[in-house]
């Protein structure tokens, strides 16, 4: 018999390669890009752009199945690994229907180099009429794993494809078999899904598998520890400029609709994406419906709405995402009629801010933003609420996940066993107060006020960790507590450190949000006298285990800060003090020449009845008085003793009121020069001669903007009592 060629397209149709089936090889399929005479293996690349004559390969595949257990690709993909690729639903479910049952189990369990099925590929790019397709075929499918241990379902939740992971859950024929849901290593689809951000879908997977909320992987580390060590995912420890600040809190974040649990039947996606501009459109055809019912049946429905809410059953978990929800969103306390009018001033500001100019993307990044704080955090009352953390082994590990451990640890001997007490004796709560989630810390001292006495390895507890770590939100709200005050703030670590020698140490990471070593070592000291002031006063003389006070700690620690502050401080003030000396030469000549003379017999100035000379006069002695001052002002920091209160107190004040005079001699020079220079051009360019002078500004203007964040960190640093932190995600 004849060997049959097929001819598939990658890159779009510019590259061509021939496919040869031979009907006596049964096993052996051959690529080439050379052409039918030149049949050699072939690696396709890339998989996603693969098009070809699928039904012809159907009809060969389907007389000869065995063809199909061949590897084609360096990665040893089988032909059903590349029709899950490039979506064939048609193609994969015409060719199981009409080949043997025993053949297709055998090719549905083919692993490629990964040690993925097709049902595992299906899962992770989110196929889901692929996956319902294989899954119906064989269930056990489900629970098979590729090298990484990893399941279809953990990989779906692992990616975020959340319609592939329900429509996987549907067809478990356990669900109360956790073993899909939970790797070698401890890691389970819940851990995977909060690392990845797709909170969603966790809290779907937390109502699903509920004991997951417990368990804990071989690091000991549960979902509410992972969930902590992300700050990023929570508003308080975001920063937003003003701007951003507004739209943020005109935005409404929409509930999460629950999923059912069986999607098994339904493979369509039915959610619609469209542009910025698109979606406000739509948002407001469906206000004005829903404006409609609220105006008429508004009050009726609210009435039904809380007699159906009293006869459920207070163990239904139907509801929590949207009770939840409606905690987090204030628009939910008013009553229907008035959320239809927030929810149509808060469309017209959107359509506005579009219509002006403010960006689709702008909104919609924000917006992500603000779904991400709202998600993260009902995950985070789901975790703290359900968690068994204090009721109390100490690890927080339930008799599920003390199981599991074990046979992990049966599997894996070669687990450092002390590294992993260590991070296991670390509670979330404490993970928290490092990386400033101020919300989990209020949470869980709210649930489980027994929560403030936990300690990690180093013997330090959430005050001193949060003081540590520059941490100024998270410290405000512990020391407003007064059981925090009474027992916490006392602590010390198991190198004999207090609250206060933890509050003198630095670290190199910069925590401060201003420029400048003056400015950090400025923030530094601010923030060892607010922990000072929250401590008792038989506190302040107590020695560490090196034998060293607070503030012997803070002059060590800060040496290096101290040094580069100075070196900041010296340049800048010699470059101010050179402009302010050439400024006060001028004001004193100008302060001393009278525009258009003096009458000689009385003394008095011939124009001293113009206002233009009265504005001289005045604008020339501020000029030299402010220049003068500037001078000394700069001139004082050039002689300071640069000792560590000088580089953090006294020198930044007197930056910052050098640079003000400065800046006032600067502007006030230019208006004197301006009015003696009115009386020359008054008559012959009287209309356009305040157009010159502004001109004549601008370049000082432009220095003057080029300063002026500089100018403004000053003020920040100086007048703001409580520093205003980076919050920069780093490691646990």
């Amino acid at each position: 018999m004849n060997p049959k060629y097929f001819r598939l397209s990658l890159n779009n149709n510019k590259q061509m390669v021939w496919m040869c089936i031979h009907p006596g090889w049964h096993q052996k399929i051959r690529f080439s890009s050379l052409g039918k005479k030149n049949m050699m293996p072939f690696a396709i690349k890339p998989f996603g752009l693969i098009e070809g004559q699928w039904k012809e390969v159907l009809e060969v595949c389907k007389n000869n199945p065995r063809a199909l257990e061949t590897k084609v690709t360096k990665a040893e993909d089988s032909v059903l690994h590349i029709a899950v690729y490039v979506g064939q639903t048609i193609f994969l479910t015409t060719l199981l229907e009409n080949i043997n049952e025993d053949v297709s189990l055998a090719i549905l369990n083919m692993p490629n180099s990964k040690g993925n099925t097709p049902l595992h590929l299906a899962a992770e790019l989110g196929k889901v009429d692929i996956c319902n397709t294989i899954a119906k075929r064989d269930p056990k499918l489900i629970l098979c794993r590729n090298f990484k241990d990893e399941t279809p379902l953990y990989l779906a939740a692992i990616h975020g494809t959340k319609d592939a992971f329900y429509c996987l859950h549907g067809h478990l024929q356990n669900k109360d078999d956790y073993s899909p849901c939970i790797k070698s290593n401890g890691d389970t689809i819940l851990h995977s899904t909060i690392s990845n951000e797709y909170f969603g879908l966790a809290l779907q997977i937390i109502r699903m598998y509920p004991n997951l909320a417990d368990a804990v992987n071989q690091d000991g580390l549960s979902p509410l520890h992972i969930l902590a060590m992300k700050p990023n995912c929570f508003k308080s420890s975001t920063r937003m400029e003003f701007l951003d600040r507004m739209i943020y809190n005109c935005l409404l974040v929409n509930e999460l609709k629950e999923e059912t649990e069986d999607l098994s039947s339904n493979g369509e996606d039915t959610h619609f994406n469209y542009a910025m501009n698109y979606r406000t459109c739509f948002s407001f055809l469906n206000l004005l419906k829903n404006a409609v019912k609220a105006i008429t049946i508004g009050t009726k429905d609210s009435n039904a709405g809380t007699d159906d809410e009293e006869n459920l059953p207070k163990s239904s978990p139907t509801n929590f995402v949207q009770e939840r929800a409606k905690k987090e969103n204030k628009l939910y306390r008013f009553p229907p009629n008035w959320e239809v009018l927030i929810r149509f001033l808060t469309i017209m500001m959107k359509a506005l801010l579009i219509l002006f100019g403010v960006g689709a993307s702008w909104i919609g990044k924000i917006q992500r933003r603000k779904e991400k704080h709202i998600w993260a955090k009902l995950v985070m009352d789901e975790l703290i609420e359900r968690a068994s953390l204090y009721k109390y082994d100490y690890t927080g590990k339930s008799s599920f996940v003390l199981q599991h451990d074990n046979d992990m640890e049966n599997k894996d001997s070669h687990v450092n066993k002390k590294t992993i007490e260590k991070k296991r004796s670390v509670s979330p709560i404490l993970i928290a107060a490092k990386m400033g989630v101020n919300e989990m810390v209020e949470k869980v001292l709210d649930t489980f006020p027994v929560a403030i006495h936990d300690v990690d390895s180093d013997n330090k507890n959430v005050v001193l960790l949060a003081i540590e770590n520059r941490q100024p939100r998270v410290y405000k709200l512990l020391a407003k507590r007064n059981l925090v005050k009474e027992s916490a703030f006392c602590h010390i670590d198991n190198q004999g450190n207090s609250a206060l020698h933890l509050a003198a140490m630095y670290r190199e990471h910069r925590p401060w949000r201003v420029p400048g070593d003056a400015m950090q070592m400025q923030w530094e000291y601010k923030w060892y006298k607010l922990v000072k002031n929250s401590m008792p006063p038989n506190f302040y003389a107590r020695y560490n285990n090196k034998g060293q006070t607070a503030k012997q700690v803070f002059i060590i620690t800060h040496q290096p800060l101290v040094r580069e502050g100075r070196k900041w401080l010296s340049k800048t003030s010699e470059s101010c003090s050179l402009v302010a000396a050439l400024v006060a030469t001028v004001a004193f000549t100008t302060s001393t020449a009278i525009p258009g003379g003096a009458n000689e017999v009385t003394g008095v100035p011939v124009l001293s009845g113009q206002p233009a000379f009265k504005v001289f006069a005045v604008a020339s002695l501020v000029a030299l008085c402010s220049s003068v001052t500037a001078l000394v002002l700069f001139l004082s920091i050039l002689t300071s003793r640069f000792q560590e209160k000088d580089v953090a107190m006294d020198l930044p004040k007197k930056l910052l009121m050098g640079m003000t005079s400065l800046w006032t001699s600067i502007a006030s020079i230019l208006v004197s020069f301006c009015a003696g220079h009115f009386f020359i051009i008054e008559d012959g360019m009287k209309s356009s001669v305040y157009l010159i002078y502004a001109v004549t500004c601008l370049p000082v203007s432009f220095f003057v903007l080029v300063q002026l964040p500089l100018y403004l960190d000053l003020m920040l640093a100086i007048f703001r009592k409580v520093p205003q932190r980076v919050y920069k995600v780093f490691s646990h």
